[in-house]
């Protein structure tokens, strides 16, 4: 089965913007057994568009668009489909309700979002939760009666919420037609290495498809096989191989997997962040119910920070510094106290791209890269460093990553 993916947007082919929604994409229909084959990134121009569509017609089984729903000018993907299809646009009358029920809280709608409501003949209109323009799915085409096409907003929350909605749903069953996948998500080891150290298991299972992931925030195989009965086989193998190292099997990200661990624990947690910032609260607040296990954090980001807003003693700072084993361990264990919450965690360090005039430490312990996590419980403070290499922003979520793996693997 050829599966395509075009991602529409001029601002996708500008240096800086990452096309995010097909790379979840491809995570999702993995999950589902599915195999992404191509994809094509274009941009807001109808000709260059509809030379794109018509190819993918030719050759794939699903064909998946993201962006150019939208009630602007340049929003052309629902109507450069219907052209090339040979189909009118037809007005949904429940789509313009929805439009209109959006805009009651005293905006103003303008009759370019109406756009929106204007379907394609034959297609159906996907409820956006969360926005005006609706997702479209449709089979059966008068041209192409095998291909089924899938159109998405480019807002990724929006695309999101459609595809766990009703695209995951409508999917699910060819996934029967083809390979089942069992996904690995494993933590605290690089890619590099857990290649070597899984190296013996795939070469045991090789008459499996084997792929290995790394996105920034763990490394992750995914495997595929028709038989159930050689999944659960190498389920087995790499639980064994890879110990505490794996996070989880199946659908989950390490965030995730660490507040429900301690949602059934029953215990929460604290965070004093330094170098990173609140990147690590904003992921933990991220998921929905977090409030059940994370009670708050702060940022402390200076001197006066940690003793105004962590309680740290400014001749502790004075002595010890604002980086190090030392002010960590103090920060994890204050914002436990202060939150009085089961567990604290406190990270420190430096992320370029030079010194912080505002930071001091004791034997180098600011340089460029090294970064401090402790982690305050009922037992007491474990405290790491470890040096970060890649930009700065590689090294602030890098060091949110080692916390979070930091606490799952004391859980």
């Amino acid at each position: 089965m050829l599966i395509e993916i075009i991602a529409i947007g001029s601002e996708l082919l500008n240096a800086g913007r990452v096309d995010t929604n097909s790379i979840w994409i491809a995570e999702r229909l993995g999950e589902l057994g599915l195999e992404l084959t191509l994809k094509t990134c274009v941009g807001d121009d109808t000709a260059t568009l509809k030379a794109c569509i018509v190819n993918a017609l030719e050759r794939a089984d699903i064909i998946i668009t993201t962006g150019g729903l939208g009630p602007t000018f340049d929003d052309q993907t629902k109507e450069s489909f219907a052209e090339i299809i040979g189909v009118p646009m037809f007005k949904d009358d429940q789509v313009r309700a929805k439009i209109d029920n959006f805009f009651q809280a005293g905006r103003v709608v303008t009759e370019n979002n109406y756009k929106q409501a204007l379907i394609p003949k034959g297609a159906e209109a996907i409820h956006n939760p969360l926005g005006t323009a609706p997702g479209i799915y449709w089979t059966n085409l008068p041209s192409h009666p095998k291909c089924k096409i899938i159109m998405l907003p480019g807002v990724p929350k929006e695309m999101m919420a459609i595809w766990e909605g009703e695209i995951h749903s409508r999917l699910k069953g060819l996934a029967g037609q083809s390979n089942k996948t069992m996904r690995f998500v494993v933590g605290g080891r690089g890619e590099s290495l857990l290649d070597e150290k899984t190296l013996p298991i795939r070469e045991l299972h090789s008459h499996l498809q084997w792929t290995i992931l790394a996105p920034k925030t763990h490394v992750e195989f995914l495997v595929r096989s028709k038989s159930e009965k050689d999944l659960q086989s190498v389920r087995k193998d790499m639980e064994n191989a890879l110990g505490d190292d794996l996070i989880c099997v199946g659908s989950g990200q390490p965030e995730t997997i660490l507040l429900d661990m301690l949602v059934e624990r029953g215990e929460t947690v604290a965070l004093a962040e330094s170098v990173s910032g609140g990147i690590l609260a904003s992921r933990l607040a991220s998921q929905p119910g977090a409030s059940r296990a994370f009670a708050g954090g702060v940022v402390a980001y200076t001197p006066i920070a940690k003793t105004m807003l962590v309680g740290v003693a400014t001749d502790f700072i004075d002595t010890h510094g604002t980086v190090g084993n030392a002010i960590t361990i103090e920060m994890a264990e204050r914002i436990r106290k202060k939150m009085e919450t089961t567990w604290g965690i406190a990270i420190t360090g430096n992320a370029g791209p030079s010194i912080d005039p505002n930071s001091s430490s004791q034997n180098g312990a600011n340089q460029i890269g090294r970064c401090y996590i402790a982690v305050a419980g009922r037992s007491g403070t474990t405290c790491q460093s470890r040096d970060i290499h890649g930009d700065r922003a590689d090294i602030q979520l890098r060091a949110t990553n080692w916390a979070i793996d930091m606490l799952r693997r004391l859980l």
